[in-house]
């Protein structure tokens, strides 16, 4: 129980401390290509208008990087005070992509920065546009070793175990920084960054429009981030798409769980919208599974018929296991008309055992000199290795992930994507003509609304993406209670109320210095 509650609370401040920070990154990703496009639009010009609205939204910029920082660095802390077992399992991999974006991304950012912040007259154009340019890109550079980490936790690959360290040591650095699900996700994710900071920045336009000022500026913001926005957009759908057939095929209890399916079929409807049947949870699993198969999934739904076949596998007949399929264990034919089959639940939790105890039996025999044993184990841990985290579990329940958050949150955030195909469209519509757009009450008010409407819909993603991965730190080979370390639990309440009180003044302090640089508005120069 001690260790359940240690568990909880370390989860909970790390997903306080990662849904702060990604308030923040986003914005200032985005932020950052589209000031370095509007100051290429000045020194192609020449037009002063253009240095003067870059300059305005490189101060909004400079406040989401400072904040950013901060809560970055207290985030990659965690892994090492609450997460110590996580790192010295496989600190050898993980650890290289977080070097390499503080050391060569970072600082990047860092250097070009105060070129780009403090060198307006000390530089000539070019090198000025260049260091904004340089800036941009080491916030994306930097974005793409976290997601290489990330993606690595969710796809672990180019890695073997080594059984005289008890660590994973890399063997294979290009298959971990280009693995599939690495270079999908950093599609995604920057995408994501471009939708969101050009909605702000559409949002933020739109209230100087409302109330009469900066009319030529708000309306050129709105307009290039619309252009800007729109085409990030499709880019993320598109990417979207390609991530369920990724996560279908990496990671198939999070697609049952994003779509709450207990039983698979060929030609799998997609819920659209559903009401969950709460009645139907893992408590009831565990000690009534007859009457847990009985009870319906769903209250109400509106499914799309095949959807989810041609979502996972871009075939209308396709099957897509579902919870129970996959505790159960199940065939599925691939593409190159072979046929596999994923061991039960129960029997890979026992292989599991099998490999745990192989390397306990290994250390053993190193210890005692007894070359045979040794071997022996060795052999029984490899033959077994990739049930290595499941040997963790008690019960088949234990791999399943909270269905109603992950299912909740997958169509909060298909469905404001949904919305914001709509306000873009709309927004380039309005935006050829500036009389059109600041007669358009309606869509201004709207874009204001978007503004956490947007980062409601950035959050539900990353949830998604995380929540539907527990109860794995890294998929299928350390689960989070074995990852956790052994600190009091009074420790990391503390840390968490102290983190929780901090991030809100820090938030509280960047938004109300923000207002404050929108309220005075572009300087002339």
């Amino acid at each position: 129980m001690l260790l359940a509650s240690l568990t909880e609370i370390s989860r909970l401040q790390f997903a306080i401390t990662a849904m702060f920070h990604w308030v923040f990154v986003p914005f200032t990703i985005g932020l950052g290509l589209l000031i370095a496009i509007m100051e290429t639009c000045y020194v192609s010009s020449g037009n002063e208008f253009w240095k003067r609205t870059t300059k305005f939204w490189m101060n909004i910029f400079a406040i989401n990087f400072a904040v950013g920082i901060a809560t970055g660095l207290i985030l990659e802390f965690q892994f090492g005070t609450n997460w110590s077992n996580y790192s010295f399992f496989v600190g050898d991999i993980f650890g290289a992509p977080l070097a390499i974006e503080g050391i060569f991304a970072f600082f990047m950012e860092s250097t070009f920065f105060a070129i780009m912040f403090f060198g307006w007259k000390k530089v000539s154009k070019k090198a000025h546009l260049a260091s904004t340019w340089l800036v941009s890109i080491g916030t994306m550079v930097s974005a793409l070793w976290i997601l290489v980490a990330n993606s690595w936790m969710q796809f672990p690959t180019g890695m073997e175990f080594n059984p005289d360290t008890a660590r994973n040591e890399m063997v294979d650095f290009w298959a971990v920084a280009f693995s599939p699900v690495a270079m999908n996700k950093l599609v995604h994710t920057l995408s994501n960054c471009f939708v969101l900071s050009a909605i702000v920045v559409i949002g933020i336009s739109s209230w100087y429009l409302l109330r009469g000022r900066e009319k030529e500026f708000a309306h050129k913001s709105i307009k290039l981030a619309s252009i800007f926005g729109a085409v990030s957009l499709i880019i993320l759908l598109w990417s979207g798409h390609s991530s369920s057939s990724i996560v279908a095929k990496k990671q198939p209890m999070k697609l049952a769980a994003m779509e709450a399916l207990y039983r698979g079929e060929n030609g799998t409807p997609l819920v659209a919208v559903g009401i969950l049947n709460s009645k139907k949870n893992i408590e009831l699993y565990d000690s009534n599974p007859t009457a847990f198969a009985q009870e319906k999934p769903y209250l109400f739904d509106i499914s799309i018929p095949k959807g989810l076949s041609v979502l996972a596998d871009f075939k209308t007949n396709s099957f897509v296991p579902g919870i129970e399929d996959i505790i159960d264990g199940y065939t599925y034919t691939t593409k190159d008309g072979e046929e596999k089959t994923v061991l039960p639940m129960q029997e890979r939790i026992e292989k599991g055992k099998i490999a745990l105890n192989a390397l306990v039996a290994y250390n053993k025999a190193k210890e005692a000199g007894d070359m045979g044993a040794k071997a022996v184990a060795h052999a029984q841990l490899q033959a077994n290795f990739e049930h290595f985290g499941y040997g963790y579990f008690e019960k088949p329940s234990e791999a399943i992930p909270n269905i109603p958050l992950t299912f909740y949150s997958f169509r909060v955030m298909v469905l404001l994507g949904g919305f914001f195909v709509l306000f873009f469209i709309v927004a380039i519509l309005l935006s050829r003509k500036e009389s059109k757009l600041i007669s358009s009450k309606w869509f201004l008010y709207t874009s204001i609304i978007s503004i956490p409407l947007v980062y409601i819909c950035s959050q539900a993603g990353w949830i998604v993406a995380e929540v539907g991965r527990q109860p794995w730190t890294i998929q299928d080979l350390l689960p989070i209670k074995a990852a956790v370390s052994n600190v009091a639990v009074s420790t990391v309440t503390t840390t968490t109320i102290l983190f929780l009180v901090l991030f809100s003044i820090m938030l509280a302090a960047e938004l109300t210095i923000m207002f404050k640089v929108i309220k005075k508005g572009p300087a002339a120069e």
